[in-house]
């Protein structure tokens, strides 16, 4: 398999189109040399993950792309999935092997593999690649390099009204830790994703809550227990009602489990593990975009560069909520938010509800297109609300709202 790759690879150097390397490898497989494309039960697609079954995160891409698979009737064996791959040239050598492979279509999961599938979709044309949380394709120029996300900031809204049904709760039943409530999250890096996470969390319990604060702590990596668990220890002991978590391990719910504090998850129900803590969780459901991708990498169709799922297509999930735990009407209060998210008359980042500096957000220039410098580049305020995921589906929210106080943290 290595050398069909590199045939396809010095067809391509010596100045041949992507469609006769195609035709080259093609031959030397055995496939139809004139479109390239396998029948479709036996058209192979790929899945690199960061991590594996263990991490929640990564086993929520697992789930989804094999639910996909089945979906569009294609053969398992054909189906390939890498785990525990590293943001380096791991991910590339990945990436290469299951172009090599015969795979029309392939998936990384994590946004610190970007750079390396798109050096594998610049080296092999004939492949679809999809960096899923990336933010390059749009302005990458390449037809084979793709970015796909989802408006999770709408669900993790969501919980955060879930979780202040819960702090109302305990205010009125006078089981608060200190006069005012509060909230504790752990996050990963100060990257927008995480950011624009936990500010439509915190709104989401503010619209509930009015008086609530949340101190954020990173733990510099996507997938530490120990410093996970850590961390929630110790934004406990500061004072938090209440825990949630961008991060990728089950160290902050099982220290909440521990301790006794409702805890929101990301990315999966964790309530057979922390039955007495776990509240609800939020999570992308990938199948959409799976089946879209993997069927329109095998008709040739083409392919959106830089693709938003939503709660109206399935691709913006709650997992179950506890009712064990869960304050009275939660459920009901969850569907009456989701149906105005939904036809668009509540906008999770509505500019009346937060301060910035004490200010409200009138303008904002967003760094939405990939530059070495950084800098803003597209106004994104308009209509009185931040407009999160519509000029690219990664998020670019990465304002700090007063209410939001960061603490001492690996970052």
């Amino acid at each position: 398999m290595k050398q069909i790759s590199m045939d396809r690879r010095q067809a391509l150097k010596l100045g041949m189109g992507s469609a006769a390397a195609l035709a080259l490898t093609a031959c030397k497989t055995g496939k139809d040399g004139g479109s390239g494309a396998a029948p479709a039960k036996d058209a192979k697609v790929g899945l690199i993950c960061l991590h594996d079954e263990n991490s929640p995160y990564d086993r929520n891409f697992l789930d989804a792309f094999n639910k996909a698979v089945e979906q569009l009737g294609l053969n398992p064996d054909s189906c390939l999935v890498k785990t525990n791959i590293p943001e380096g040239q791991e991910c590339y050598d990945a990436a290469a092997e299951l172009a090599d492979a015969g795979c029309v279509a392939v998936v990384a999961d994590s946004n610190g593999h970007e750079d390396y599938i798109l050096q594998a979709a610049s080296e092999f044309p004939e492949v679809h690649f999809c960096s899923a949380t990336g933010t390059k394709a749009h302005t990458s120029g390449l037809d084979n390099f793709h970015n796909a996300f989802a408006s999770i900031y709408e669900g993790r809204y969501l919980t955060g009204v879930a979780a202040g049904m819960k702090l109302k709760e305990l205010a009125d039943a006078g089981k608060l830790k200190g006069a005012a409530p509060k909230i504790g999250y752990v996050g990963a890096y100060p990257y927008a994703e995480v950011i624009s996470g936990y500010t439509s969390f915190y709104l989401g319990v503010k619209s509930v809550m009015p008086d609530v604060t949340m101190d954020v702590t990173y733990t510099g990596t996507w997938y530490d227990e120990a410093a996970e668990k850590e961390a929630a220890n110790k934004l406990m002991e500061d004072g938090a009602d209440l825990i949630s978590q961008h991060a990728d391990s089950m160290g902050a719910p099982t220290a909440c489990e521990n301790a006794g504090v409702v805890d929101v998850a990301y990315n999966g129900s964790i309530i057979d593990a922390c039955p007495k803590t776990s509240l609800i969780s939020a999570a992308i459901n990938w199948e959409p975009y799976f089946a879209y991708f993997f069927k329109a990498a095998q008709e040739g169709s083409t392919i959106d560069a830089d693709w938003t799922g939503s709660l109206k297509d399935g691709s913006v999930v709650l997992t179950e909520l506890n009712k064990d735990i869960a304050a009275a009407g939660t459920a009901e209060k969850l569907e009456e938010i989701k149906a105005k998210l939904e036809d668009g008359s509540l906008h999770v980042f509505d500019t009346t509800t937060f301060t910035v500096n004490g200010k409200q957000l009138d303008s904002y220039q967003a760094d939405v297109d990939d530059d070495a410098e950084h800098k803003g580049d597209t106004e994104v305020v308009a209509d009185g609300y931040f407009h999160e995921s519509e000029k690219r589906s990664a998020p670019y929210f990465d304002l700090k709202i007063d209410g939001i106080n960061l603490v001492e943290s690996k970052q």
